[in-house]
């Protein structure tokens, strides 16, 4: 153990908070971050003098040890593995308001120190100076509710399946079934971009008369999300050009896929709603001791302007636990700098009417969501309308706190969807 004097924080400091896992000293290892990752090397440097570490060194400001590990979440050697959070201050004045600098000084690096056992970033705090340096989401929940005409329940959304073998004409076959059903928002499989069988032009112009006559005839315009990912920024941009000429207003983002300056450059040029999917994201996330937390990770995407970001749902079908959603869910809720720059949150993963009463239960939400559904909505045995009708009908008797059961005696699609899919819903509390 180390003798450890905590710095003082300034207004300005970039604070991030590592949990430190290692064989060794934890104090040690706080400050070797702070060392390393600004003005250190692995020795001492005549050029390293009180005045540069006071302008640009970062400091621990925080310490904090927890309970011991038995065993190590990275292989290592050892009987007893120490644990602590420890938050450090990097200097705004070193560090800038650019997210490649910060996400190399701050978080790209420390995973080279050999000591650690495990280490994952909890915690980032930014100052006020990052207000207004990106554009921040352009729709986000409000946009979101304009485009759609909805705000007193939640954006009912379904996806395309399959997701990948469907020829232009079949995907409008489907779509065409689902506006007429009432449906808020319809989106491209994030796995569906532009392959030969179904090019995004093919796509667009065959999907694209639908939504616009269904406008004409209703006054309703579903809101379709296109999948126009591509690592190429310029092919992107065309890709959304594409879209808007034909009077598209979403369009779906393979945001790890990509890359931040990709999605920036591409926000920048915009004109339409941002929806994120965060493919990927679980290899940055999964091990409790290894990577981010959401809530670092969803600030820098919310920086550069994501507008719905899909965050799972209860009970998904994949690995995430119910409270690892609902925490992204209230992440995504709390403002950064202000209201404007939430977005909106998309709840999905293997969702149907069922999990609505758990999902209205714990996050005390009906309205600032898109509760997406594909297989739930596609798969329903009376088909992809009665799919809509019974996610609808479960949300009514989630909000008047009425049993799914009981109020499917009325809803004769619903008590399908609970026939088919009812197996499919985990306990609560996971």
């Amino acid at each position: 153990m180390i003798a450890m004097d905590l710095a003082e924080r300034r207004p300005s400091d970039i604070l991030v908070t590592y949990r430190i896992e290692t064989a060794g000293s934890a104090e040690a290892l706080a400050v070797k971050i702070a060392s390393d990752q600004s003005t250190g090397t692995f020795v001492d440097l005549p050029g390293e003098t009180p005045q540069l570490k006071a302008r640009a060194a970062a400091r621990v400001v925080a310490f904090n040890k927890l309970d011991s590990l038995n065993a190590p979440s990275l292989p290592a050697t050892g009987k007893v593995f120490n644990r602590a959070e420890a938050t450090i201050a990097y200097p705004l004045e070193a560090v800038g308001t650019d997210l490649s600098a910060l996400t190399t000084i701050a978080l790209g690096g420390v995973w080279s120190i050999k000591e650690f056992t495990g280490l994952r970033v909890v915690s980032l705090q930014l100052p006020p100076e990052f207000k207004g340096v990106y554009a921040g989401p352009q729709f986000g929940i409000e946009g979101s509710r304009r485009l759609t005409g909805v705000y007193n329940r939640p954006i009912i959304g379904t996806i395309i399946k399959p997701a990948l073998g469907l020829t232009p004409d079949e995907t409008a076959h489907v779509v065409a079934e689902l506006v007429a059903s009432g449906v808020d928002f319809i989106k491209d499989d994030e796995k569906l971009t532009s392959p030969p069988y179904s090019s995004l032009e093919a796509r667009v112009k065959a999907i694209m008369p639908i939504i616009r006559d269904q406008e004409q005839r209703t006054g309703k315009k579903v809101m379709y999300a296109f999948g126009i990912s591509d690592v190429d920024p310029d092919e992107m941009v065309r890709k959304h050009d594409l879209v808007v000429r034909e009077g598209g207003n979403a369009a779906v983002i393979n945001i790890n896929s990509i890359g931040m300056g990709a999605f920036l450059f591409l926000r920048r040029r915009s004109s339409l709603v941002l929806h994120a999917h965060r493919n990927g994201w679980d290899l940055l996330t999964r091990h409790p001791g290894l990577g981010f937390d959401f809530s670092v990770y969803q600030q820098l995407w919310r920086l550069l302007g994501v507008d719905q970001f899909q965050i799972n749902g209860i009970a998904a079908k994949y690995w995430e636990p119910d409270r690892s959603f609902v925490q992204s869910f209230h992440d995504l809720q709390k403002p950064i700098f202000s209201d404007a720059d939430r977005p909106l949150p998309v709840v999905c993963s293997g969702q149907w009417g069922g999990q609505a009463p758990e999902t209205y239960r714990r996050t005390g939400q009906t309205v600032d969501h898109l509760y997406l559904c594909g297989g739930g909505v596609v798969s329903h045995p009376g088909g992809p309308s009665a799919g809509v009708r019974a996610v609808r009908a479960a949300w009514d008797a989630a909000v008047a706190g009425i049993d799914l059961h009981e109020y499917a005696k009325s809803y004769p699609e619903l008590a399908q969807a609970l026939a088919k899919f009812g197996s499919k819903t985990v306990s609560e509390g996971r």
